[in-house]
């Protein structure tokens, strides 16, 4: 008798066991997946900056890029008035410079020699 009821306990171990898998498979789905989205995006806007972006830093401060360097951006955030931040601080780009893109000067100079 203690034997029939030692065998019936073994498979309610296996479904707790199961259940914590299982909690942590949506933690990833849910909260983990979506922020290195996140930061991957943040690094590529981050490292696509150029002079006459308009930007946003993470202290709600409005500039326009004047000079990017390795771990640095000036910003200009008044007339004459320039500022040294980490890039890592710009939290967005509100407007991108008018300048053209790579892409664009491809295709235009492809079509130039057809």
């Amino acid at each position: 008798m203690l034997y029939a009821a030692a065998s019936g306990g073994g498979a309610g171990g296996f479904m707790p066991l199961l259940m914590i898998a299982l909690l942590f498979v949506v933690m990833y789905f849910m909260m983990i997946r979506p922020q290195q989205k996140r930061r991957r995006e943040a690094e590529q806007m981050q490292s696509g900056l150029a002079p006459g972006d308009e930007v946003v830093t993470i202290g709600g401060l409005h500039g326009t890029v004047t000079a990017v360097e390795d771990e640095t951006v000036l910003l200009e955030v008044a007339p004459g008035v320039q500022t040294r931040y980490a890039r890592p601080a710009v939290a967005r780009v509100v407007k991108r410079s008018e300048a053209p893109a790579v892409e664009e000067i491809n295709e235009e100079t492809e079509s130039v020699k057809e």
